[in-house]
């Protein structure tokens, strides 16, 4: 576990964050701070990169870009977001990026049966101990299992080796779009995940504060 998270750490340092737009008005909600201009939009539960696109379902996702000054350098923390959801006093900060993907990567961690117990019983379905046997073929005149022609397959026109191509992994994404923490000298933007267990309709408003601003999400 320790050596798990220690590799999502080093991953999440390389992270690319996501593609920035050319300037905070260009978001759905924007303002101006005390070292950068900022724009962001709420994204409920969902991160992309590219043509793909994922839903942390325990999450509130928020795209965040900064826009320091022209020679200047901000340091930037996960810990320097907050969110105010439907006026609470009490505010949430996102998670690491190392948690949000090892919920993605593992969602029977979030789900876990009656008194912390998984549930055995779907696995030995179909299976009877003792009893008659079963008969194989109890409609007379029709195919028994097993003697049935196996479907045709069409080979795609747009991959005809059959060859599948890698699989896309939420969890990956998720680290490497994530809004990158340290010094930066140009504007940027990524991902914040907000822990929250409810459903995105209960979220009537939605404030994300950064130092002096106060962006109204929702």
């Amino acid at each position: 576990m320790r050596y798990w998270l220690l590799l999502f750490s080093v991953v999440a340092a390389s992270g690319q964050g996501t593609e920035t737009k050319p300037k905070a008005e260009d978001y759905e909600v924007h303002a101006s701070t005390r070292t950068a201009a900022i724009g962001a939009e709420y994204m409920v539960h969902s991160f992309s990169r590219g043509d793909k696109a994922f839903l942390a379902k325990d999450y509130l996702v928020v795209e965040v870009a900064l826009f320091p000054p022209k020679g200047e350098t901000i340091e930037v923390r996960n810990s320097d977001f907050e969110l105010r959801i439907n006026g609470r006093k009490a505010l949430v900060t996102p998670d690491a990026v190392s948690m949000v993907a090892a919920s993605l990567q593992h969602p029977e961690w979030e789900q876990p049966g009656p008194n912390g117990e998984i549930d055995a019983s779907t696995r030995n379905a179909g299976v009877v101990i003792g009893g008659p046997p079963r008969n194989s073929n109890p409609f007379p005149g029709s195919n028994p299992p097993g003697s049935q022609l196996p479907p045709r397959v069409d080979v795609p026109k747009d991959n005809p080796s059959g060859i599948e191509k890698e699989q896309v992994k939420a969890d990956v994404v998720a680290v490497e779009t994530a809004l990158v923490e340290g010094a930066h000298h140009a504007a940027f933007s990524g991902f914040l995940y907000f822990a929250y267990r409810g459903k995105p309709g209960s979220v009537k408003t939605l404030e994300l504060l950064y130092q002096d601003a106060v962006l109204k999400l929702k």
